[in-house]
């Protein structure tokens, strides 16, 4: 024994003495008490060491004396007063010290007995200062109070009542339901299930905070945080403030407060102690806000306001903000004009290597094309504008969007009224002209008479002093069109053609159509920026985003430079031929932009037509006296119904005028039936036929219906019939229809088209008109008409046929074949 433990021995015998015996206190306490700290001394005084296979945390059964409430040793026997096994003099025959007493004398020993430990133990804590200590012994004086012996026996009968439900029966607790198993689990932890004098003794239950977890720790967690949120808060409130506030009238509080980098209260509260009491919803004034920046000490300035919807003050004002930088050469666009016939689209024909003017209507072009054509590595941009008076204003708008015109004249016509019209267009956009005299392979042309007449209209060729290139070619032949195309881009060069492909897109329409399958469909021809699919739109007065985008030969691009003719759709509506187009920032702007030129459009129509003025008042008052022909217009693009309405209108006829009460692009439909019906309207289709309905509305109401492919024989018709002088002309009789449900290829034959014969009679000889979704796609001859493997003149209603166009092999399912033949009329019949 070392002179350390003699020393401790006393105090030890001393504790010990003061116990009613060795296991009075639990086994922790004793080793605290007794200084017995590490496993060592404990094995030198006899204790034995758990192993490692031991678990510490299992449940230990420890016997208690019932008398003193303190651990028995463990071969100790239970003993109750009156008991001849109790000694005379014991503790148990005198009368039992209640909980309070036992506390106390409790209290009294530990008083006697911490000095000298805390002087001889200082980093061991003391008996009643132990967690795990205090926590067993306030679980054991609990236990004590809460009944006794009856109170054991009530928890083991509840413990053999809710074994199945507090998962240790049979099924492990599958029966027990929500929450009483939750009830019978918390209590069978709560509670003592052992014999009298007998308790459990072991560490922290669930749900109790373990040792290693501070006190309020969730608690301090959110603390933290909302103390970093705080922290970020400021961080944000502490950004500088701006130099100048530029506002714009309507902002509000949190408009301000964002621009300012301060928080919502702050500006609030300085508002109210300026005078000002609003929320943080209310709009301020001009003066409110000029008044607040002061108090910041920072400057404020009102942006100026833009209107949005005035895209074509945009449109100039884009071409003066131009980064010269980043200009790059583009394309030149090419304006082919001319009179009528005179090799303007045959000679794109040869550029392109196709074939148009076979599928144009009496070999005249209908409506503006635009292509692009190569030569040495470099694009050139042509527009194809109809050469005929009716569409003076689409040549009008090709010529505000060309680079150069090239003015197209047969050697054997010379100069036309057309032909001085398109020189005055050209000399109107300052445009330089290129003069390509036509035609020379006919024999006894002089392309010197020519070139003679120009000189009157100021177009004065280059061997005589002038500036006007003149190339002699023939569009059929192919002659000198190259050189033709070197010119252009000699020209070109000289003009120094440029544009910033990096700029937002603008550009102007040179066609739109509605189609039935796509929607609004329009030509656009890019004059500045790239244009990309997805792009947010404005085109005159409709908007939109570019769902698709095609090129000439219809094939999908993302993306298109300047001075690139592309088809584009996801409009709203169908706008107008030669109206500007302008990317926008955002789908909420375009819309917005859109909608109030729309709105704007509507008032400036109404309001001409409600102005009454003295020059119109005399004019009204005589139209009083005139008769009237009411006309509907209908074609398949928007070209074609400006071309017609305004050619129709200019029909002058003393004592009749025209009236168009409604011109719109797409197939003729029951509105328009009915709206002919009420106002004794005639119908005008150029390109286009009834479907759906109409056609027997129109039968059955009794409106006159007509359906045109040449713009020339509308305006005739429509001004002989104005004039009473309709002379005997060929009327059209439908005879009946086909639906294509089937197509057979053959190399030698063709196609023909298998279908059924849903109205009428199919006759060999009759004309045949193809029509695809209200459109007419060809008109011409039948070829054949078969039934079965025979030929047969005739075919009638519920039958089916096969049968091939003359001169045509594009046949689709789902087309409608219409046969008709051109019946002799009398005039006024």
């Amino acid at each position: 024994m070392t002179e350390e433990e003699k020393k401790r021995r006393p105090l030890v015998h001393h504790i010990r003495k003061q116990s009613a015996s060795k296991s009075e206190l639990p086994a922790s306490q004793r080793r605290h008490a007794a200084g017995l700290s590490s496993r060592a001394q404990r094995e030198r005084h006899g204790e034995k060491t758990p192993t490692n296979n031991q678990d510490s945390r299992q449940r230990r059964r420890v016997s208690f004396d019932s008398n003193t409430g303190r651990p028995a040793p463990k071969d100790h026997k239970p003993i109750h007063a009156g008991s001849a096994s109790a000694p005379a003099g014991s503790s148990l025959n005198q009368p039992r010290k209640t909980t309070s007493q036992r506390q106390r004398t409790n209290s009294r020993t530990s008083k006697t007995t911490v000095e000298p430990l805390r002087r001889a133990h200082p980093h061991n804590p003391l008996p009643n200062q132990h967690p795990v200590t205090n926590q067993r012994n306030n679980r054991r004086n609990n236990n004590r109070t809460a009944g006794g012996q009856s109170s054991n026996n009530r928890n083991n009968n509840n413990h053999k009542t809710n074994a199945s439900q507090n998962g240790t029966g049979r099924f492990g607790g599958a029966l027990a339901s929500g929450n009483n198993s939750a009830r019978n689990n918390t209590r069978r932890r709560n509670q003592t299930t052992t014999a009298p004098g007998t308790h459990f003794v072991s560490g922290p239950a669930r749900g109790i905070r373990r040792k290693s977890e501070p006190k309020g720790s969730k608690k301090a967690q959110r603390i933290a945080a909302a103390a970093v949120s705080k922290n970020r808060q400021n961080e944000r409130k502490e950004q500088p403030l701006p130099k100048v506030l530029e506002y714009r009238l309507g902002m509000n509080v949190q408009d301000i407060a964002k621009i300012i980098h301060r928080d919502v209260t702050e500006i609030l509260k300085k508002l109210f102690l300026l005078g000002v009491v609003v929320n943080q919803n209310q709009s301020l004034d001009a003066d409110t806000i000029e008044l607040l920046a002061a108090d910041y000490n920072i400057e404020a300035k009102q942006k100026e306001e833009v209107d949005v919807s005035d895209i074509d003050r945009f449109f100039d004002k884009t071409d003066n903000d131009i980064d010269q930088s980043k200009l790059v050469s583009r394309a030149p666009i090419v304006t082919i004009m001319g009179h009528v016939d005179h090799g303007k689209t045959t000679l794109l024909d040869y550029l392109r290597h196709t074939h148009v003017t076979e599928g144009e209507a009496g070999g005249i072009t209908q409506h503006i094309g635009a292509y692009q054509a190569r030569l040495h590595d470099r694009l050139i941009t042509f527009l194809d504008t109809p050469g005929h008076e009716a569409f003076t204003e689409m040549r009008a708008r090709g010529a505000n969007v060309t680079d150069i015109t090239i003015l197209v004249v047969a050697a054997d016509d010379g100069i036309m009224p057309q032909t001085i019209e398109a020189i005055h267009h050209a000399q109107a956009a300052k445009t330089p002209i290129i003069v390509a005299i036509n035609k020379i392979d006919i024999p006894g042309v002089d392309p010197n008479n020519v070139i003679n007449e120009l000189m009157k209209y100021d177009l004065v060729p280059e061997e005589y002093g002038g500036s006007t290139i003149e190339v002699p070619i023939s569009a059929k032949t192919g002659q000198n069109v190259d050189k033709l195309l070197e010119m252009i881009l000699l020209q070109a060069d000289m003009m120094d053609l440029k544009s910033d492909p990096t700029a937002k897109s603008r550009g102007s329409v040179i066609e739109a159509r509605l189609d039935k399958g796509r929607g609004a469909v329009a030509t656009l021809l890019i004059q500045q920026g790239t244009l990309k699919t997805g792009d947010p739109i404005v085109v005159g007065n409709t908007f939109g985003r570019v769902r698709t985008m095609n090129d000439a030969s219809h094939k999908k691009l993302d993306s298109a430079l300047p001075a690139t003719p592309v088809e584009i759709t996801g409009l709203n509506e169908v706008p107008q031929a030669g109206d500007h187009f302008v990317v926008m920032d955002s789908e909420k702007d375009a819309r917005e932009a859109g909608e109030s030129r729309a709105k704007k459009a509507m008032e400036e129509e109404r309001n001409n037509g409600a102005v009454v003025t003295l020059d119109t008042l005399f004019s009204t008052m005589a139209k009083q006296d005139m008769k009237t022909v009411s006309l509907i217009v209908k074609a398949d693009v928007q070209g074609s119904v400006e071309a017609l309405s305004a050619s129709l209108k200019k029909i002058k006829v003393e004592g009749v005028r025209v009236d168009i009460l409604h011109a719109a692009v797409g197939a003729i439909n029951e509105s328009d039936i009915n709206l002919a019906e009420a106002s004794g309207a005639i119908i005008i289709g150029f390109n286009v036929r009834p479907v759906g309905q109409a056609k027997t509305d129109a039968e059955q109401k009794h409106v006159d219906v007509r359906l045109y492919n040449v713009i020339y024989d509308a305006i005739n018709e429509v001004e002989a019939a104005m004039k009473g002088q309709l002379e005997p002309v060929y009327k059209e009789k439908t005879l009946g229809t086909v639906s294509v449900r089937e197509l057979f290829h053959f190399s030698k034959i063709g196609t023909i088209a298998g279908g059924l014969v849903t109205d009428g009679i199919i006759t060999s000889d009759s004309k045949v008109r193809l029509v695809r979704d209200g459109v007419v796609v060809y008109d011409g001859q039948l070829g054949s008409l078969k039934h079965g493997k025979d030929d047969v003149k005739e075919v009638k209603k519920g039958f089916e046929l096969g049968l091939t166009i003359a001169n045509y092999n594009d046949e689709k399912v789902g087309d409608v074949i219409e046969a008709y033949t051109m019946e002799e009329v009398k005039a006024n019949a």
